[in-house]
């Protein structure tokens, strides 16, 4: 009995992920990751964790917030590792989430146009004597359907609304509700090849299925040019350094060597006024955040052999098609990744996922109905960890059957097959997607 557990285990370690642990679970370290430099990962893990203060660099610890900003801290916008989640009502404020700004354009490197006021992210807080850029007041439509059985169901759609606008109207922006994503499993899927991607990549559906992912070319800052994108809601950001580096200049103003400077609209003297000269946190210190983001595992699936009904109803309505279940072993110079399985639930590509979730806002080469296929894996604990569900990208989905209804576009025969089933394959299915 002891040989079989050892085995099982072992099996666990070699597929790159942890037994699950209560709240605890979106937080354990990869097998082998604690040689990779531990006192570099320590320094990585409390810098992810350290609340920033209204300070000069150098006057405190941990000084440099703002001027503008949303949190002052990455767990914030990450609790416990895993997923934010949407305000319930008008009062509530925006806490573990963002609202991305452009207007129609684009900008030199390709990318969304920022507002010439609020720049590219709504900031809602501000340093003292900083204003800050608005509030986010959020309700929500309420949809009203049925199952193929009868059975009825409700969505909920969020409508955004802005108050307290310090620089002006934001009637002419294009915006986004976006949620901060889960960050287990990130070095796995920065370790996956371009090679990988585009041999899933199938933007004319020649294969006539109906499923049409595309790579998103975007712009990497520090080679100066378009590579694939990869993380982000709309695969915007190619690696875990720039996704890293792009994340503590938006969310916490924190600048750095690939953001130097601060985005300080128009009118906005206070926030140039406050303005660092020099970077914040240097390139060791963004390198050490994504070594230790890289090094989270993403959490081991249970009940497998007792979901197997589940995942079939899975393959058959065409949810394989894009949520993939593996990329295989991937190569990588980091020990620690280099053999691991990469079992995540997703193509990493963008897809039309029709009007109802379309934000109307490109970014890059991805539309403003496209969004990237986010991956799976763990997404069966969620509600343990937080206690509750918050999916898609702006945490509209307060169940795993919500997030499904949602799908459109190259996703609706997927979603019309769910409707369809009756009640046990429904709830097949989602215990498989519970077993992830």
């Amino acid at each position: 009995m002891k040989r079989v557990c050892l085995f099982a285990f072992l099996a666990l370690l070699s597929a790159g992920v942890v037994p699950s642990k209560a709240q605890e679970t979106f937080l354990h370290s990869l097998p082998g990751s604690d040689v990779a430099g531990t006192s570099d990962l320590r320094e990585g893990r409390r810098l992810f964790n350290l609340h920033f203060l209204d300070q000069p660099v150098g006057a405190k610890p941990g000084g440099g917030l703002g001027p503008l900003f949303n949190r002052n801290a990455c767990s914030t916008c990450h609790p416990r590792g895993g997923r934010g989640a949407a305000p319930e009502g008008p009062d509530d404020p925006l806490l573990t989430g963002l609202v991305r700004l452009s207007v129609p354009g684009e900008a030199k490197n390709g990318g969304p146009l920022p507002h010439p006021r609020y720049g590219g992210q709504l900031n809602t807080r501000g340093i003292r004597g900083v204003p800050a850029e608005a509030e986010v007041s959020i309700t929500y439509q309420v949809i009203t359907g049925r199952y193929g059985d009868g059975t009825p169901y409700e969505l909920r759609k969020p409508v955004l609304a802005f108050r307290d606008t310090a620089y002006g109207r934001l009637d002419d922006a294009l915006t986004s509700l976006r949620i901060g994503q889960p960050i287990y499993g990130l070095g796995l899927l920065d370790a996956v090849s371009d090679d990988a991607l585009e041999a899933w990549a199938d933007p004319e559906d020649r294969d006539d299925n109906g499923i049409s992912g595309r790579v998103n070319r975007v712009w990497n800052a520090a080679l100066g040019g378009t590579v694939l994108g990869r993380f982000g809601w709309k695969a915007n950001e190619p690696d875990l350094v720039q996704q890293t580096a792009a994340a503590f200049l938006g969310d916490i103003g924190i600048t750095n060597p690939l953001f130097p400077r601060h985005d300080c609209g128009v009118g906005q003297e206070a926030c140039r006024k406050a303005a660092a000269r020099i970077p914040e946190l240097l390139d060791a210190g963004i390198v050490r955040v994504a070594d230790y983001v890289r090094t989270i595992a993403p959490p081991a699936r249970r009940g497998a052999e007792t979901t197997l009904d589940g995942e079939k109803l899975f393959e058959e309505a065409g949810c394989a098609l894009c949520h993939r279940p593996s990329f295989g072993k991937i190569q990588s110079s980091r020990s620690y990744l280099n053999g691991l399985q990469v079992d995540a639930f997703t193509d990493l590509l963008l897809h039309d996922m029709g009007e109802e979730l379309a934000d109307g806002r490109p970014d890059f080469e991805a539309s403003g109905r496209e969004w990237r296929t986010p991956p799976l894996w763990g997404l069966g604990l969620a509600e343990a960890v937080h206690g509750r569900y918050a999916l898609l990208h702006d945490g509209r989905a307060q169940s795993l059957e919500e997030a499904i209804l949602w799908h459109g576009g190259e996703a609706e025969a997927s979603r019309e097959a769910f409707r369809a089933f009756d009640f046990d394959q429904r709830a097949a299915l989602i215990a498989f997607l519970k077993s992830l």
